[in-house]
């Protein structure tokens, strides 16, 4: 009894193991980073070589599937929730800031994020769009000093 519980529990370790670094390693690629990426994936697939064949070897021990399908259910928001807190690259963002009398390019560039200004017509007229160029990392500081300086600014942020 002890032996499976041990079993159950490294399986559902395992494959949580290996589908996290299976995440970090497609954003790796993305990244072009992939020295990193094909040494993760070996080690990735060794990790899930031994998982499945354990639970292959042993399809009437249910508890070993359940813990299968639960590693990498946890595997996929673990390696999500580590992407994020990395957060490798850069974001570029759109601002028309709603305030006419506005020095918000002023105060980002003071923090840091790189800001060009572009004239163009709108609705209502000439309007600013603010080009910003921030690490990925930096978004949420970004966000917080976009709405203590103007509010009703329209954004859109991309990778």
């Amino acid at each position: 009894m002890e032996e499976a519980i041990l079993w159950t529990l490294l399986i559902f370790l395992a494959r949580m193991t290996d589908v996290a670094m299976g995440t970090m390693r497609t954003i790796l690629i993305i990244r072009g980073r992939r020295g990193i990426a094909a040494t993760s994936a070996f080690f990735e697939m060794l990790i899930w070589v031994l998982a499945v064949s354990r639970v292959l070897t042993q399809l009437d021990q249910w508890h070993y599937i359940i813990s299968f399908a639960l590693g990498f259910a946890s595997g996929n928001f673990l390696g999500s929730y580590i992407e994020e807190k990395i957060a490798m690259g850069y974001s570029f963002a759109y601002v028309v800031p709603r305030s006419r009398q506005s020095n918000l390019a002023e105060i980002l560039r003071q923090q840091g994020f790189g800001v060009t200004v572009i004239k163009g017509e709108g609705l209502k007229g000439t309007e600013f769009v603010y080009n910003v160029v921030l690490k990925r990392k930096d978004t949420h500081r970004f966000l917080k000093t976009l709405q203590a300086n103007d509010k009703r600014a329209f954004y859109t942020i991309m990778d």
